[in-house]
């Protein structure tokens, strides 16, 4: 999903007593609004499919006009912020994000899929920015050794956010006993109102409170100016952000519709009249993440005493296996029982039901917790003496979350020919790149001008 990004080679203007606490907080707070914000494309892509007729590879235009964003926006944010700073940065990007999510009313009001896409545009255009700017915060704030424990740090943040994100979308956005298109598409108009009102006041917020002052610098003898294809590792590197963002959105894309279409979720005999089998499947995407938020905090933990490097290229061999068993069919016959989390608004509770489902899905659940520390891993690995290079690296990284548009996209058009069995291929193969730039493409290599 969305994560820390960082920027190297930072100076931050000293204040009096403690100038890390405060921006370190509120710049990690942040990540929780990018994850649930984020995290809620995976209901709204069994809800709008069903709403406008779709076939699963037009179900993933979701994704595609959200993500494509950061692969359009990232390296013109970035240059937005050299010229406006980064406290203006932040609430331009804050402003933009309450824009797209209010355009989430007359697109339900209208009942226009292609108006939904467009606010969803918006909205990844607000965020990206917001990634761009309050990223570098996360690893300037602190010793840059420790930088890859306090990515996790604010990735943990963004976990927690993604894991009940699901339970909460799929209780507004995917209602029990509405079967009207309109009444679905209004149903969505609620929790995207009132995220654009906190954003709004949280872009009041930042406007009043100060900030330090982040600015890049050059180190030593670290090579500024160059073309950034000179640097292998940030090459390869940009790679393994794309497939890893592709594979994991990939994954919590695809679960609900997997659950549901293929029936392969049993509600037990104790469920409530209430529980539908799509808030049942959601409550799964919800664990999927949350495997992603335990992950986190095993990391940050972890990332002091292992290597980078090493670290990725265990959990990217333990990801393969994982694919490789669900994609093969082993254990799809083979079923477990699981209470899962779900919310209920009317009469409102929040409680646990039993529900029933294929091992081989729970293996893709369980994906999550190993891409956690995929991101943290990579970036540092990626931006490693750039210099000057940095901002530009940074942004060239960022723009690679496009992977989380186009691979859901690919596995859609897979699923309509292929089925959601074999679909999860084109994971895999994301997956072993993944693998390949841990054993080889992290190493630093810089080509010098006259070498090219």
């Amino acid at each position: 999903m969305n994560h820390p990004v960082t920027l190297s080679s930072t100076e931050v203007t000293r204040v009096k007593g403690n100038p890390y606490r405060i921006p370190l907080l509120l710049m990690v707070s942040l990540f929780f609004m990018i994850g649930f914000i984020t995290v809620l494309n995976d209901v709204l892509i069994p809800s709008l499919k069903g709403v406008f007729t779709l076939n699963n590879a037009q179900a993933m235009l979701i994704q595609f006009c959200f993500f494509i964003a950061y692969g359009l926006v990232s390296i013109p944010a970035g240059r937005l912020i050299q010229r406006v700073g980064y406290k203006n940065g932040l609430s331009i990007s804050l402003a933009v994000m309450a824009i797209g999510l209010f355009l989430f009313v007359p697109a339900a009001n209208v009942l226009s899929y292609a108006f939904f896409l467009f606010a969803l545009f918006v909205v990844a255009t607000g965020l990206t920015i917001l990634q761009v700017t309050i990223n570098p915060y996360i690893i300037a704030l602190g010793p840059e050794e420790t930088g890859a424990s306090r990515l996790n740090l604010g990735g943990t943040l963004n976990s927690t956010a993604t894991f009940i994100g699901p339970i909460i979308g799929a209780a507004y956005i995917l209602p029990h006993g509405i079967s009207d298109p309109m009444e679905k598409a209004q149903a969505v108009q609620g929790p995207y109102l009132v995220l654009a009102l906190v954003t709004i006041g949280i872009a009041m917020l930042l406007y009043f409170l100060h900030l330090p002052k982040l600015a890049t610098e050059t180190e030593g003898n670290e090579q500024t100016g160059e073309k950034l294809t000179q640097f292998s590792h940030l090459i390869y590197g940009a790679g393994g952000i794309f497939f890893y963002v592709g594979a994991e959105v990939a994954i919590g894309s695809i679960l609900i519709l997997y659950f549901v279409e293929e029936q392969l979720i049993q509600l037990g005999s104790t469920a409530s009249a209430t529980l539908t089998a799509e808030k049942a499947a959601a409550a799964l995407v919800a664990y999927y993440w949350a495997s992603a938020m335990i992950g986190r905090f095993i990391g940050s933990i972890v990332g002091q005493k292992i290597r980078a490097h090493i670290m990725l290229r265990f959990v990217a061999v333990v990801a393969i296996i994982l694919v490789s068993l669900a994609i093969s069919g082993v254990l799809l016959d083979d079923w477990m029982g699981m209470q899962v989390m779900v919310l209920n608004l009317d009469p409102f509770s929040i409680g646990f039901e039993p529900v029933s489902f294929p091992v081989s899905l729970f293996l893709l659940v369980l994906v999550g917790l190993f891409n956690s520390v995929m991101w943290p891993c990579i970036f540092p690995l990626a931006i490693r003496g750039l210099g000057k290079n940095t901002s530009r690296g940074s942004g060239l990284l960022v723009s690679m979350v496009a992977g989380g548009a186009l691979i859901p996209l690919l596995q859609g058009v897979l699923v309509d020919s292929f089925g959601f069995q074999y679909s999860f291929f084109v994971v895999l193969a994301c997956y072993l790149y993944i693998l390949f730039y841990a054993v080889h493409g992290y190493k630093v290599k810089y080509t010098s001008r006259t070498a090219l």
